[in-house]
């Protein structure tokens, strides 16, 4: 059984008790599916309903903490040390078709007196699985009581890859589709489920070999950014130079297949 801080108890704790309601607005949003009204406005609500509930407990355990979230965007706290970094429903599109692939995802940054950044604390949590993948630094990666390692594979062609594609009213189409031109002649596969911070943690388990994206979002990589590197894998951006904390493109995966990926995409 592994053995999780007070800190992560904490963290798990508010997305468990975030994850009810939603499990029960699912069941709803399932039924709205099919009507004529669709469920848009619904959703909505459940995603600040979400915010609302991580703030609350999160807050109450931290009261100093700053927060970053999707919905309200950033509360500075009195302690300019750490700060939560959270999506309430990563893959809101998938929770509005009524797909069981979207998950609430926070991630602990802490800065160092030198100015440096960096995730601390990560928890990924798949309600409709029951599946929480969580690390700490320096620790390992988990999921729920067991510990977890990227897949060993070494050949692009062997690897099932993950990437992201952007909706209506993002940029980056025609990025995005040089990006799987270039990477689909070389992998065993591409997918595209619809949850950035579920793919960072299906790299972790080793279900994919890698992920790629580019116009993510801080909420969308922090927590899995961690879970990653806990679970032996490297994540950069694409260009190597830049922040990954950023997310403005990102590269994850086990060092081999990480560092030939990126080599794909910098030529794309």
């Amino acid at each position: 059984m592994a053995l999780s801080s007070a800190l992560l108890q904490v963290m798990m704790d508010a997305v468990r008790k975030t994850a009810r309601p939603m499990l029960r607005d699912f069941g709803e949003v399932a039924h709205l599916q099919v009507s004529r009204k669709g469920p848009g406005d619904f959703v909505t609500a459940a995603d600040i309903k979400a915010e609302d509930t991580l703030f609350e407990l999160l807050m109450k355990a931290r009261p100093g903490y700053s927060f970053l979230g999707e919905e309200r965007g950033l509360i500075e706290g009195t302690d300019k040390t750490h700060m939560w970094i959270v999506d309430p429903i990563d893959g809101t599109t998938n929770f509005m078709h009524a797909m069981p692939h979207f998950a609430i995802t926070v991630g602990l940054q802490r800065t160092h007196p030198d100015g440096t950044a960096e995730i601390v604390a990560a928890v990924t949590y798949n309600p409709v699985m029951n599946e929480m993948f969580w690390a700490e630094k320096g620790k390992g990666c988990y999921l729920n009581d067991s510990r977890i390692r990227l897949a060993g594979r070494k050949e692009l062609a062997d690897s099932l890859v993950s990437t992201g594609l952007p909706f209506i009213g993002k940029t980056g189409h025609a990025q995005a589709i040089k990006d799987i031109h270039a990477v689909g002649q070389r992998v065993a596969g591409i997918r595209r489920l619809g949850a950035a911070s579920l793919d960072f943690a299906w790299v972790a388990a080793g279900r994919y070999d890698a992920f790629f994206e580019r116009g993510l979002q801080r909420w969308d990589v922090a927590a899995g950014i961690l879970l990653v590197t806990e679970a032996g894998g490297l994540v950069t951006t694409i260009e190597q130079d830049g922040d990954p904390k950023l997310g403005k493109t990102i590269v994850a995966g086990n060092p081999d297949i990480q560092a030939k990926l990126r080599k794909v995409l910098q030529g794309a």
